[in-house]
């Protein structure tokens, strides 16, 4: 949706931007230490991601691992936001919540897309209304985005809704998270 805005308003809106402040990484989960490791095979913190991940190619869940679990966690949550985009929050890529509290390797396609199912997950709202990944689609102009792949580990499981939006993950994590990892993906229109 926001790939289809003019050249133009994205560089006139290259200003606006929701700020990484209010991540969840950096607001619910402040004074959490940053214990987990967040990888992908397709991409390395703070650089682009591939285009088959995005808008502009098959919109694919790109590919992620999850390391440091604490043995204490009852749950994880990855929750994907993008801080740059003009709003006045973070936009919602992916909620996905109560995985399973280990270890792990999610692979390619693994959520729910406009280019497949992906596996059997408790999934949330992304700013589009779907439940699932919603594809990196910053508008031309914009400058670059930077993807916060968010993954809290839960001293109990979130009780949510079904298909819950950003609100209720958020009052959800509050006081509930004991480890967090982050891994940062930029993608950019020309």
């Amino acid at each position: 949706m926001l790939e289809k805005l003019p050249h133009a308003l994205g560089e006139a809106l290259s200003g606006v931007r929701a700020g990484a402040e209010k991540a969840a990484f950096h607001t619910v989960a402040a004074e959490t230490p940053a214990t987990l490791r967040v990888t992908s095979p397709a991409f390395a913190d703070t650089t682009p991601i591939p285009a088959r991940y995005t808008a502009d190619g098959e919109g694919l869940s790109p590919p992620l691992a999850v390391s440091g679990v604490p043995d204490a966690a009852a749950a994880l949550v990855l929750f994907v936001e993008d801080p740059d985009a003009p709003s006045p929050h973070p936009l919602v890529h992916l909620i996905a919540w109560n995985l399973p509290p280990e270890d792990q390797s999610l692979p390619e396609g693994a959520f729910a897309s406009p280019a497949g199912e992906g596996a059997r997950h408790d999934l949330g709202r992304n700013s589009f209304l779907k439940d699932g990944w919603l594809p990196p689609d910053p508008p031309t102009g914009h400058g670059p985005h930077h993807y916060l792949f968010q993954v809290f580990a839960l001293a109990r499981p979130a009780e949510l809704p079904a298909s819950p939006g950003r609100g209720a993950l958020l009052e959800a994590l509050q006081g509930n998270v004991i480890a967090k990892g982050l891994l940062t993906g930029i993608y950019e229109r020309p």
